[in-house]
């Protein structure tokens, strides 16, 4: 079980998928703790499990094994009806395109409106302002009235983003969303995402290939073979970070291999080819000062 800064764990999760001939380990045995109000990043290549990972936190998808906790609920308790509810209050989702994330006949306004609809948790009275907010946030305040045809590709990304705020999800998730989008925009998304956990305390998780965007946030989960392979952590403060968003420049990444609880790592794949393994065995040895060193046998 979570504690109260813990609002996404994910605990020896697996996941399998079934054909009429095949079966697909996607997660194997995946451990992940996300604190509240973290902007971080999920790196993997495709095949990794990032996504189905995103999925199964975003309610789209469930688990085969394993425990999944979001926000104190147990995803592997919840119904169909509070399933909908969860899917429609705790986390918003943006996806990369936007033509999954947005209905082309309505208006901007009234694509943040819609999904207020459908919120009997917490409902919102005056949909129109809490709508006109976001966008303002968003800086689409005064394109509130435009339909998706008369929206460039960025400023469409902006009102997903603000749809996906609409009920005040406690976790904000986002699939490759600056995919579609050039540098510039990309960077507006990004300084769009700090603002929002800044001015509204969400925690924010964004799958990406982009390795620019993954040196960008706090705290990186890189996945490999459906497991947590290792993370890269800031070498400064993040609210240093925050100092300047607008002149925001990389900052140096620390790469720690994630050891899970059967006490396995996975070494980055760079350091194995730099060592030049002939088969699968590593001499292992603690040295006087307590650290591990691992070497080539023979070497």
């Amino acid at each position: 079980m979570s504690s109260d800064n813990q609002i996404i764990v994910a605990e020896n999760l697996v996941k399998i998928y079934k054909t009429k001939d095949i079966e697909v380990l996607a997660l194997q045995g995946l451990d992940l703790v996300i604190e509240r109000g973290e902007v971080m990043a999920i790196i993997g290549n495709s095949g990794s499990g990032k996504s189905t990972l995103l999925n199964m936190v975003g309610g789209l998808d469930k688990p085969s094994a394993g425990a999944l906790f979001v926000d104190g609920k147990d995803l592997f308790k919840l119904g169909e009806k509070d399933l909908v509810d969860y899917k429609t209050v705790t986390v918003g989702f943006v996806w990369q395109n936007n033509a999954r994330n947005l209905i082309p006949y309505l208006s901007a306004i009234e694509n943040v409106m819609m999904p207020m609809q459908f919120n009997r948790i917490s409902p919102i009275k005056d949909k129109k302002t809490r709508a006109m907010e976001l966008l303002e946030l968003m800086g689409m305040g005064k394109r509130a009235k435009h339909r998706l045809n008369q929206l460039s590709g960025g400023e469409q990304q902006r009102v997903a983003i603000a749809l996906a705020l609409a009920n005040h999800p406690a976790v904000l998730l986002a699939d490759e969303p600056t995919g579609s989008v050039d540098t510039s925009t990309t960077n507006a998304i990004l300084d769009m995402f700090r603002t929002i956990n800044k001015e509204l305390g969400t925690t924010i998780v964004i799958v990406t290939h982009d390795q620019e965007i993954a040196k960008k946030v706090e705290r990186v989960v890189a996945i490999r073979d459906g497991k947590t392979s290792s993370e890269f952590l800031m070498s400064h403060g993040y609210a240093d970070k925050l100092q300047g968003i607008e002149g925001f420049t990389l900052g140096e990444q620390v790469e720690l291999a994630v050891l899970d609880r059967a006490g396995r790592i996975q070494i980055p794949r760079a350091l194995l080819d730099k060592m030049d393994i002939e088969n699968n065995r590593l001499h292992i040895h603690m040295d006087d000062d307590g650290r591990i060193i691992l070497t080539a046998p023979g070497r």
